[in-house]
């Protein structure tokens, strides 16, 4: 039930504000758009949710402070590091490829990047305020920024491909 309330509010905030603005603006826009606003939705549902049901609820537990030791748990060999790795990689490929199809062609490796780190920074610095149990780490923002980073180099090895794909999309 929790979740819900989160999802209804990204639902709502899609249909009332993003689709009207995005569909004015042609089908190939609001085809890229809506695929991003979707999968970082999908990224919130993973790292920060529920949001809405936990505000009140934020300052009732102790902040942990991020882990600033990159690769700590590869170096002692703790916890299941690999799938936690190949997961933060994973997890921000997507925005990597997708970030420089919602902006105009000008957009390019070190924007990309850039945008990819705060958006990264910004979910490890809140994951601890609204869940006590969770904790902030350097290496998901490393692991997340190269996930970023080889999402934008498929980016370009496709552009081809997306840019005909998008084109005659428009027709």
């Amino acid at each position: 039930m929790k979740y819900l309330i989160d999802i209804i509010a990204l639902v709502l905030l899609y249909t009332f504000v993003f689709f009207r603005k995005w569909k004015l603006k042609g089908k190939d826009v609001l085809l890229v758009n809506t695929l991003m606003y979707v999968y970082l939705s999908f990224v919130l549902y993973f790292t920060l949710m529920p949001v809405i049901t936990s505000l009140p609820f934020i300052l009732n537990h102790p902040y942990k402070l991020m882990n600033m030791v990159p690769f700590v748990d590869v170096l002692t060999g703790r916890g299941d590091f690999v799938r936690q790795i190949l997961l933060n990689v994973i997890m921000m490929l997507p925005f990597g490829f997708l970030f420089p199809m919602t902006h105009d062609p000008a957009v390019g490796f070190c924007r990309t990047v850039f945008f990819c780190f705060f958006i990264s920074l910004g979910i490890e610095l809140l994951q601890p305020l609204i869940n006590g149990f969770r904790s902030a780490d350097i290496t998901d923002l490393i692991t997340n920024v190269i996930g970023g980073m080889v999402g934008y180099v498929l980016y370009i090895v496709f552009r081809p491909i997306t840019s005909w794909v998008l084109a005659h999309f428009r027709k």
